[in-house]
């Protein structure tokens, strides 16, 4: 058979070679428009700030490496203009000289990935100096204008994952820099709790975090921004680090469906609505496995997944894509943040309302051995059943270890009851007797079983708060949490001593606190005959 594959990055060669291993019979030819393939994008970002000394080592695989050793003809710098789903032929031009060809195939596969997205600001477009970082042509734009220019300053428009991570190696290089954003949070779509502590990392290392803060305009060519508080910002350099768009004009053009967003809704075998053309990789919409609704796909590892899926399909096999999950994880500085599956940013995007959640700061490892240090860990499930819709972590270590094992679980249909017994591995420098994990089942469950009323800030009325006895129970030295001005604050290690101090003929709230002590106190209250309720923030 003709194979033909659009796009080089990551899906596309990932398909290629798993089908040459399978049959060697195929013609397979990837046309790709960037100058190289099968690159390690997320990497980039390191290479920028020189932890990647060799930027060479990034590129996982050459066009004469795959034609030496897969028999894969691989055209660069070639972009295919047109599809004609009848005849079953692409137009393609060679981006070098111009010249046109047309290739037939029996499968198309669509592997195009998407593109950096450019602000709606005006001067946006004049801004010769501006950057975005997608492909490896755009690191070495940035690199080049590193070397040359020697920046002191950098704006970063946009706070999402690739925002803090090429604005870490962007410090890492000395650069003053700035990150702006109208979002007054950083790394959608994590949830509050963990972008505050990413964010308080930004700017504990150097970055001027403007959060809440559109850029109104863009001038001198890149170098001054007005803000929408009247603040003018001089810089060096600029980055729109402001998403990305999937690339579907060609395929649109062709009759391919594509949703709202500009991505192609594709079924179980990666098909879509016209015969003999797949999709594969950021271009895609698939199910959610978590929830069964359409879910955009991301990331490179789904990506080669998918590629490496869709080479046994396309020979037969009677293999099926389950859907997608998400999970993600990020360095920032000498933390790690990750989550897997829904935030609940994300479950409120898809009209799920009917969710609960718990946020535990236990330590990493035992706390005995030397360097334990708090992890912050959210779980988000479902009250009735316990099904399991995502979870969060920060720290310094483990965070990726936990959240793997999160993903395992929920790909594994597991729900919160399940949680307390996951036999994991235990030993003081790694993990405690009760794993993370086993330790936010229990209190997920305590939830569920409502051993302890928890009552949203929002919903306590103007009598809840003029007639309620609102406790603190932080540690002396421990900064208050919350919004809730307390009543009084009596440690949790001195609670049982002076429980006397309590009224019993007032409603009793314990004002919100991260971590499991609130629930202990509140389960200390309840032995002595006082009900409280947790207020949840």
């Amino acid at each position: 058979m003709e194979i033909v594959v659009i796009g080089g990055i990551a899906a596309g060669p990932s398909f290629a070679t798993r089908l040459r291993r399978l049959n060697e019979k195929h013609h397979i030819t990837i046309y790709e428009r960037s100058k190289e393939i099968s690159i390690a994008t997320c990497a980039m970002p390191y290479v920028i700030g020189g932890l990647v000394e060799d930027r060479q080592s990034i590129v996982e695989r050459t066009p004469e490496q795959l034609k030496a050793k897969n028999n894969i003809d691989v055209k660069v710098r070639h972009e295919v203009e047109k599809i004609d789903t009848e005849e079953k032929t692409v137009t393609v031009t060679n981006l070098e000289t111009g010249e046109t060809l047309t290739q037939p195939y029996d499968r198309l596969i669509l592997a195009t990935g998407a593109r950096p997205a450019l602000p709606n600001i005006p001067g946006a477009e004049e801004a010769d100096i501006a950057l975005s970082l997608r492909n490896t042509m755009h690191l070495d734009e940035i690199l080049d204008y590193l070397a040359k220019e020697n920046p002191q300053s950098a704006v970063i428009i946009g706070a999402g994952l690739q925002g803090i991570e090429v604005g870490e190696n962007l410090i890492h290089r000395g650069i003053d820099l700035t990150i702006v954003d109208s979002a007054d949070t950083v790394a959608a779509p994590y949830d509050e709790e963990v972008a505050e502590l990413m964010a308080q990392t930004m700017q504990d290392e150097g970055a001027h975090m403007k959060l809440g803060t559109s850029v109104v305009e863009i001038r001198d060519h890149g170098h001054e921004l007005e803000l929408d508080n009247g603040e003018i910002l001089h810089t060096d350099m600029l980055l729109f680090m402001t998403g990305v768009t999937p690339n579907n004009e060609v395929l649109k053009a062709a009759g391919v469906e594509t949703t709202a967003d500009g991505h192609v809704p594709v079924d179980d075998q990666l098909r879509t609505n016209i015969p003999d053309i797949f999709a594969i990789g950021d271009i895609i919409q698939t199910k959610s496995i978590i929830t069964g609704k359409p879910i955009n796909s991301v990331l490179s590892s789904a990506a080669n997944r998918q590629g490496h899926l869709l080479a046994d399909i396309i020979e037969g096999e009677d293999l099926h894509y389950p859907g997608f999950i998400w999970a993600s994880v990020a360095k920032v500085f000498d933390y790690t943040a990750s989550f897997v599956g829904y935030t609940e940013m994300m479950l409120q995007q898809e009209g799920i309302t009917d969710y609960d959640t718990v946020f535990i700061t236990p330590f990493d490892h035992a706390y005995f051995y030397p360097g334990a240090a708090r992890l912050n860990f959210k779980l988000l499930f479902d009250p009735k059943t316990g099904k399991i819709y995502g979870g969060q972590a920060y720290g310094k270590e483990g965070v990726d270890k936990r959240i793997a094992e999160l993903s395992v679980a929920i790909s594994g249909n597991l729900t919160v009851w399940d949680l307390p017994q996951l036999e994991l591995p235990y030993s003081p420098p790694y993990s405690a007797t009760r794993d993370i994990l086993n330790v936010a089942g229990y209190v997920a469950i305590n939830h569920i079983q409502n051993r302890v009323e928890n009552v949203p800030v929002a919903e306590l009325s103007a009598d809840d708060r003029k007639n309620g006895y609102f406790l603190d129970i932080r540690e002396a030295g421990r900064p208050q949490q919350g919004t809730i001005t307390p009543s009084a604050n009596i440690p949790f290690s001195e609670l049982r001593d002076r429980i006397g101090e309590i009224p019993t003929d007032r409603p009793v709230y314990i004002t919100f606190r991260k971590g499991i002590t609130p629930y202990n106190a509140a389960r200390i209250l309840a032995g002595n005959g006082i009900e409280a309720k947790l207020i949840k923030e």
